[in-house]
């Protein structure tokens, strides 16, 4: 769950998630439906999908424990480097650290190097035996991730009461390394198709090319590549709306109808029982407003 969210977000859907499932094994039997609609309104669905594919193997192949070695463990699905370290280092005890982007910037300042220049899985090879003194191993690992995060800020860290700053050169040179500026998001433009019957109920459908929101209910859609009206359909709004590091700028068209769309279902605007991700119900809002 903190994979892309933040910590203060979490917190009510991780305790809730818990109840509903207080093991791997529970978690491993339930259904995908369930688990997406405790996920609703986090997005990023594939991560509770991967979690409950997880949980499967976990279960059947390694007797409800998570494996202990790294080729084990990167191998479940949704599970990087970044997560099987953490996992080894945190559940293990291991003698290992979490490449996050906290980790970055406390080496790289201390080095006062870009980022891009650093092999930081080579300078942890190299220092293993002054990183890992003590057996406190999952303790250092959530340090540094913490000293990232509260002291070694991105912005206007607390160099002043900084316990490394006598060897980080960054805090010492007049050059001080700057870092390299995130690429801008793409901005990609579609037209959605609201068809909107008397019962005050919307046509959704999962046959569409979204990929990011496969297997999920939408109203039908295309990207297009100008901005011109749609025949045919009555123009109801533009919104912006942020997704998967894309910036999608979107023309929202609506229609009624009494004739249910080829591969859609109807669902109400107001009342939802069903999973329905955060985008679909932010275009629910748009068609509430004048509808």
């Amino acid at each position: 769950m903190l994979q892309q969210t933040q910590v203060k977000t979490v917190l009510p859907y991780f305790k809730k998630f818990l109840l509903n499932f207080p093991t791997i094994d529970s978690l491993s039997e339930s259904k995908e439906k369930k688990i997406l609609k405790l996920w609703e309104g986090l997005g990023y669905y594939r991560r509770a999908r991967n979690l409950l594919a997880s949980s499967k193997i976990i279960v059947r192949q390694y007797k409800s424990k998570l494996p202990k070695e790294y080729k084990d463990i990167i191998k479940l699905p949704g599970i990087g480097d970044y997560t099987a370290n953490a996992l080894l280092a945190f559940v293990y005890n291991e003698p290992t650290l979490a490449i996050d982007g906290n980790v970055k910037r406390v080496f790289s300042r201390i080095l006062n190097k870009n980022e891009s220049k650093i092999d930081f899985k080579k300078i942890i090879d190299i220092n293993k035996k002054k990183l890992f003194k003590s057996k406190r191993n999952s303790d250092l690992a959530e340090a540094i991730m913490e000293f990232g995060a509260l002291v070694c800020k991105p912005k206007e860290p607390d160099c002043s009461g900084c316990d490394l700053k006598t060897m980080c050169k960054y805090f010492k040179s007049k050059n001080k390394y700057i870092k390299t500026p995130k690429t801008k998001p793409k901005v990609k433009s579609y037209n959605i198709f609201c068809y909107i019957n008397q019962k005050n109920q919307i046509a959704l459908t999962k046959k569409h090319k979204f990929g990011f929101l496969n297997n999920f209910y939408l109203p039908p859609m295309q990207e297009v590549k100008s901005k011109n009206l749609s025949k045919n359909w009555k123009y109801h709004s533009n919104f912006k709306n942020l997704i998967s590091n894309k910036i999608l700028d979107i023309n929202l068209y609506y229609k009624h109808t009494s004739k249910n769309p080829f591969h859609s279902e109807w669902f109400s605007l107001k009342n939802n029982y069903e999973f329905i991700p955060s985008f679909t119900k932010r275009i629910f809002k748009q068609i509430l407003k004048t509808n």
